[in-house]
């Protein structure tokens, strides 16, 4: 049986301050001022345009929550702060919390919204502010490097595969699939204000000769193909069941005979009480998209199954489900 929580701990999870001074310092930009060289308080205020004193409440808090070192008079980034939060930095992940900073509000309107059921939002930040949109799916891209190559090897894909990345972003997982089958080429189709991005990742990672763009609305326009594996990732939880099961289903139409489905999303158990991450990301999804909800895993194969797929298979718990179009001549 999993421990119960102390008052201590119950309390930490209801502090919002320090989510919220960080929050406010990277809007403020306070980590790349003082990239480089330690500045007085007067400084940093002159250079970010705030007023003195009360910025030495906030930057005497970012020195006690290990962002900042003080000495003197002085305030200096710490090595994290150096290499995560200074804008020009290649590891920078400021781009991610000024998200997070942006889906504020909306939050605040928690209470309202699970006491109505009415959402509160028309459209998704990546919609109302396409530029901050495509700054995090370069983070994200970063970021997700390392889980790419490791779901390619997973699926075993040989010979001269082509693969439909939908909802593909930066080309993250087309080029991760690309590094590890050297007969793959891919088409990453997504909106035409991500695919700039997504060009330019690609060429940098030097596959623009095997990966292809393919601009659109998944929902509504033809996805090209056929294809031998569609990869749909981390798409299915800003839409609704119904929207879901029909796009599964275009999908089934685009591949070839025999082709393969992999759906990769943050699934809920059964009883919707885990992983604790996804329960919180539920309730994230809730506050900030204006129709997306987190799905069981039952809920993509019902999908799936519905489609014409066959051989259906959950390949991580919670996170990975495929499965297979018939061949031809073959009945499911």
């Amino acid at each position: 049986m999993p421990r119960e929580l102390s008052l201590a701990e119950i309390f930490q999870l209801g502090y919002y301050w320090e989510t919220k001074i960080l929050l406010t310092a990277v809007r403020l930009n306070v980590f790349s001022v003082l990239d480089g060289k330690p500045k007085t308080a007067a400084e940093v205020a002159a250079k970010i345009g705030a007023h003195e004193p009360t910025l030495v409440l906030l930057l005497n808090a970012l020195v006690a929550m290990r962002l900042l070192t003080k000495t003197a008079e002085f305030y200096g980034n710490t090595t994290t702060a150096d290499a995560h939060l200074v804008r020009h930095s290649p590891q920078y992940i400021g781009h991610l919390l000024l998200l997070h900073d942006a889906e504020w509000n909306n939050w605040g309107k928690l209470e309202d919204t699970i006491r109505s059921g009415k959402r509160t939002v028309d459209r998704h930040v990546f919609e109302t502010d396409p530029t901050l949109g495509a700054n995090v799916l370069a983070v994200l891209h970063r970021i997700g490097r390392q889980s790419g190559p490791e779901l390619a090897k997973r699926l075993r894909l040989e010979g001269r595969v082509r693969l439909l990345d939908l909802g593909g972003g930066a080309g993250t997982n087309a080029i991760a699939f690309c590094q590890v089958y050297p007969e793959l080429t891919a088409t990453v189709f997504d909106l035409p204000a991500t695919l700039p991005l997504a060009e330019k990742t690609v060429k940098d990672a030097g596959f623009d000769s095997r990966i292809g763009m393919l601009g659109g609305d998944f929902n509504l326009d033809g996805l090209g193909g056929p294809y031998d594996v569609a990869l749909m990732s981390d798409i299915l939880h800003y839409q609704t069941c119904e929207t879901n099961q029909t796009l599964v289903k275009k999908v089934h139409e685009h591949l070839a005979p025999g082709g393969r489905l992999v759906i990769k999303d943050r699934f809920l158990d059964e009883a919707g009480t885990g992983p604790a991450w996804t329960t919180a990301f539920a309730v994230h999804i809730l506050v900030n998209t204006q129709q997306g909800a987190c799905y069981k895993t039952a809920d993509a194969i019902r999908w799936m199954t519905s489609a014409g797929f066959h051989s259906l298979e959950e390949l991580e718990k919670t996170a990975v489900v495929q499965g297979l179009k018939a061949s031809s001549g073959q009945r499911t």
